[in-house]
């Protein structure tokens, strides 16, 4: 950052010029008051040009702390916040007749007054933000495209390497309950509980590391279970929900929400034939090695069969053996069925 490494520079120069009036207001000797100046300032310069890299690095770190933590934030949380703050304020002006009457009155105890009263109020509105209902100011931010992480999903894994070959669009959010639904499991008494929370936390950390992850610290005491906060938080925000529970997909839906299913993806993606199926195809010419014989299904797909040039010129039916992808396209080898009974 050039500005931010220029402000440290002005600063030097600033601190190196005050020093020396400083001096030279010390010592009454104004002959050599404007070398000692342009010496301290000069000394100042030098001085956050050695330093520049490390606060900068310092400030870049500090400064990322405080972006993940006011993204962290959310509204009814800074609403009960200053609510606290606002009732604190209020009792401090009530109590200052009585404050200044004291015989020891001086006016930093008008102020420790003060922030005795904000660091009980301010905490503690914090803690019962649920119980004031008309501190509801609305939803949490709205941005399309988010996509919302169940705790099946993560468990899952799967996510990490989707995210990875930058099919996940959008804003990736992870709600604070379902963080503390995976740090009980990885607590949990039971092992395998806890090898599956530990390595959905290392999951997540992983995920950050690979792309933007928002914490939203949003929820709702009044709603008993994870599935539904899900989808209350999914319909407020306008998040698609990314889950593998099929229930919870089925309620989500009714509520207008739309889930997408890792489960679904990769049913999708995976090859329409596999090794054991049963196809009918003409053998229409010979292949490479000897016996072979090439027939197209109806979408264009080669099909080699071995020793099927026997079956040239009629529909026969064959066993897939592999299915290879190419450059070229998508190729079956197969070998005829009763070959494959035998």
């Amino acid at each position: 950052m050039p500005a931010f490494r220029l402000l440290l520079l002005l600063l030097g120069l600033l601190v190196g010029w005050g020093a020396g009036q400083l001096l030279a207001a010390s010592t009454g000797d104004d002959g050599t008051a404007w070398v000692n100046t342009l010496s301290l300032m000069l000394a100042g310069a030098l001085a956050a040009l050695l330093l520049g890299p490390h606060a900068e690095r310092t400030a870049t770190r500090l400064w990322d702390r405080l972006s993940r933590w006011y993204g962290g934030l959310s509204p009814r949380r800074v609403a009960a916040a200053t609510f606290g703050l606002m009732v604190a304020l209020l009792l401090s002006v009530l109590l200052g007749p009585l404050v200044r009457s004291l015989p020891f009155y001086a006016w930093p105890l008008s102020l420790l007054v003060t922030a005795v009263l904000a660091a009980f109020f301010v905490p503690f509105a914090v803690r019962h933000e649920g119980a004031f209902g008309f501190l509801d100011v609305g939803p949490v931010r709205r941005r399309s495209g988010g996509k919302i992480l169940d705790s099946n999903v993560i468990i899952d894994g799967r996510v990490l390497d989707l995210a990875r070959s930058g099919f996940l669009e959008g804003e990736v959010m992870v709600p604070g309950f379902v963080l503390r639904e995976l740090q009980l499991l990885a607590d949990s008494q039971d092992a395998q509980k806890r090898t599956r929370g530990k390595r959905a936390l290392t999951l997540l950390e992983d995920l950050r590391a690979a792309r933007p992850l928002r914490v939203e610290d949003w929820d709702d005491p009044a709603l008993p279970t994870v599935d539904d906060k899900l989808v209350r938080l999914a319909r407020e925000t306008g998040a698609k929900l990314l889950s593998n529970d099929a229930n919870l997909a089925r309620v989500a839906r009714l509520h207008g929400v739309e889930v997408l299913s890792l489960h679904t993806l990769a049913l999708a993606l995976r090859p329409q034939v596999q090794a054991g199926d049963v196809l009918t195809v003409t053998v229409t010419k010979g292949g490479q090695q000897p016996g072979q014989g090439v027939g197209y299904l109806e979408d264009g797909t080669m099909v080699v069969v071995e020793g099927g040039i026997k079956l040239r010129g009629k529909p026969a039916r064959v066993q897939v053996v592999n299915n290879v992808q190419t450059g070229a396209g998508r190729m079956i080898f197969a070998r005829p069925e009763d070959a494959g009974a035998a």
